[in-house]
């Protein structure tokens, strides 16, 4: 299997330095700062591309779920919300919110849930997040 790599570089003091975060692949490079990880500032944050890999690894693992059973879902959609908060004297992720929604035609919402649940336990940035609670706040089926 592949390995894959980022990088990031930060320069200053925690406050008032500055970084910038790149993949490996060249999809992504982008600044970050104290503002933008702590604050409401410009630019993107460690938690944020984690929200976008968990996103992404749940959606993957749930089509792969539904097609192992022989369903063909047609769309997946995951919002993943990192919560990064103060823990004693530092900080820490302590939840993960999924929402997702699918287009699979042949299902009903209880049975999409059973195979989203599935998906939460088996992604592999789930179990990364194991010490985080994840929770799925939204699972819908669209038409």
């Amino acid at each position: 299997m592949p390995v894959r790599s980022a990088t990031a570089e930060w320069s200053g003091t925690l406050r008032e330095g500055q970084g910038k975060m790149r993949m490996q692949s060249g999809a992504y490079e982008g600044p970050y700062s104290f503002a933008s990880r702590f604050e409401e500032g410009q630019g993107t944050n460690p938690e944020e591309l984690l929200a976008a890999a968990h996103a992404g690894c749940f959606s993957m693992a749930l089509s792969a779920g539904l097609s192992r059973a022989g369903l063909q879902p047609e769309r997946i959609e995951t919002t993943a919300k990192v919560h990064l908060e103060k823990a004693g004297d530092g900080f820490a992720i302590t939840r993960v919110e999924l929402a997702t929604q699918g287009r699979v035609p042949g299902i009903d919402e209880a049975t999409f849930r059973e195979y989203a649940e599935a998906a939460k336990q088996n992604c592999p940035v789930s179990k990364l997040f194991a010490g985080a609670e994840i929770q799925l706040t939204e699972v819908s089926l669209i038409s």
